[in-house]
């Protein structure tokens, strides 16, 4: 299953993920492959136990830091340079559009 980890203490060494299914998952430190670091927003695999205390996550994967998927969010919100060439020629012409239909000012 995957999940998007809400928050993981390092210091305490467990935290929660919320898993595609909607549940949330506590999560171990123990359930980390050696060397794993996880932190918060970052995307997981990992399998799902009913443990005593609850849900549980085993066997935790990290599929992408959460700063990377926070990147590629705000690059697809940005225009590229020539959606905003575009965008500036097309309000360029309204613009111009509009000042040759008032009327000319008369002088006194």
């Amino acid at each position: 299953m995957e999940g998007t980890v809400k928050w993981f203490n390092r210091a305490k060494g467990y935290g929660f993920i919320a898993g595609e299914d909607g549940k949330e998952y506590f999560i171990h430190h123990s359930a980390l492959a050696e060397g794993t670091f996880i932190r918060d927003n970052d995307k997981v695999s990992f399998d799902p136990v009913e443990g005593d205390k609850g849900l549980q996550a085993q066997n935790v994967v990290l599929l992408q830091k959460g700063s990377e998927i926070a990147q590629e969010e705000s690059a697809e919100e940005k225009p590229s340079k020539e959606e905003s060439k575009e965008e500036s020629k097309e309000e360029s012409k309204e613009k111009s559009k509009e000042e040759s239909k008032e009327e000319p000012k008369e002088e006194f």
